[in-house]
């Protein structure tokens, strides 16, 4: 489903960012179907991003140029995640436990975190991981596992077996595409498996997508809407651009 053309330049670009972070190269035309602009306007945002040396064109679309750091990712749409950072710091406890996934805008929180009175967190992001130490209140579990190269996540058997190990309060996902009928999804299965792996063993979880993600879709499932308790994004609440959301899941 296409987001109908309601993203500008810089938020297109940003798009193209995070597909070409997560599979290394993108098609025009799945492009400009997934953000319901035309043919031309995508060939115009890949040029800006090929002008920035952040791409290179090819027959068809467009390929990464080396894969984007995590500090690359965290710096794309700092504003947005900060902000979802900000209304996710109210859904964390003061105690037990909860799930942090491997993505920039689930580190935002981690970074936010200040102190809990005795408070387990368990993440498969050693950025995230690294940000709670020494936090009053806070101990930090970090899955293991291996390394993916593209992504910095710690992903594989082994991430997911300390994951089913506890028992979450919340877990708090991100996804590389939100789509208003599949739900969140990913462009590594990997990545969606230990999305599952956390939200099998919560309560209550929770999406964080900055909303150049709304309406898009990507190569892999983690969750469904029905298994999905809240969706936090940097727009608020009544924005036009949640009502296809707004049946399928609470919005904050």
């Amino acid at each position: 489903m296409a987001i109908s053309g309601t993203l500008d330049h810089r938020a297109r670009l940003d798009w193209l960012r995070d597909r070409l972070e997560g599979r290394g190269e993108v098609r025009t035309e799945d492009a400009a179907r997934c953000l319901g602009v035309s043919g031309m306007t995508i060939r115009r945002d890949i040029l800006a991003l090929e002008s920035q040396g952040e791409a290179h064109r090819v027959r068809g679309g467009v390929v990464a140029v080396g894969p984007a750091t995590f500090t690359d990712r965290s710096r794309m749409n700092a504003r947005a995640k900060a902000r979802i950072a900000e209304k996710l710091l109210e859904l964390v406890p003061e105690s037990g436990a909860i799930a942090l996934d491997s993505s920039s805008t689930v580190a935002c929180l981690a970074r936010a975190i200040r102190s809990a009175r005795d408070l387990i967190v368990v993440t498969n992001s050693a950025d995230s991981f690294a940000a709670l130490q020494g936090k009053p209140g806070i101990r930090p579990v970090l899955t293991g596992g291996e390394r993916d190269p593209r992504t910095t996540s710690l992903l594989g058997p082994t991430a997911c077996h300390t994951a089913r190990r506890f028992t979450y309060r919340v877990a708090f996902f991100s996804a590389s595409a939100v789509h208003p009928e599949r739900g969140a999804m990913e462009s590594l299965p990997e990545e969606a498996e230990i999305v599952r792996a956390f939200a099998g063993c919560a309560r209550r979880t929770v999406l964080a997508a900055d909303a150049t993600k709304l309406g898009t879709e990507d190569t892999a499932a983690s969750l469904g809407w029905p298994e999905i308790d809240l969706l936090a994004t940097n727009l608020k609440p009544p924005s036009r651009r949640l009502d296809r959301f707004r049946e399928a899941v609470e919005l904050l």
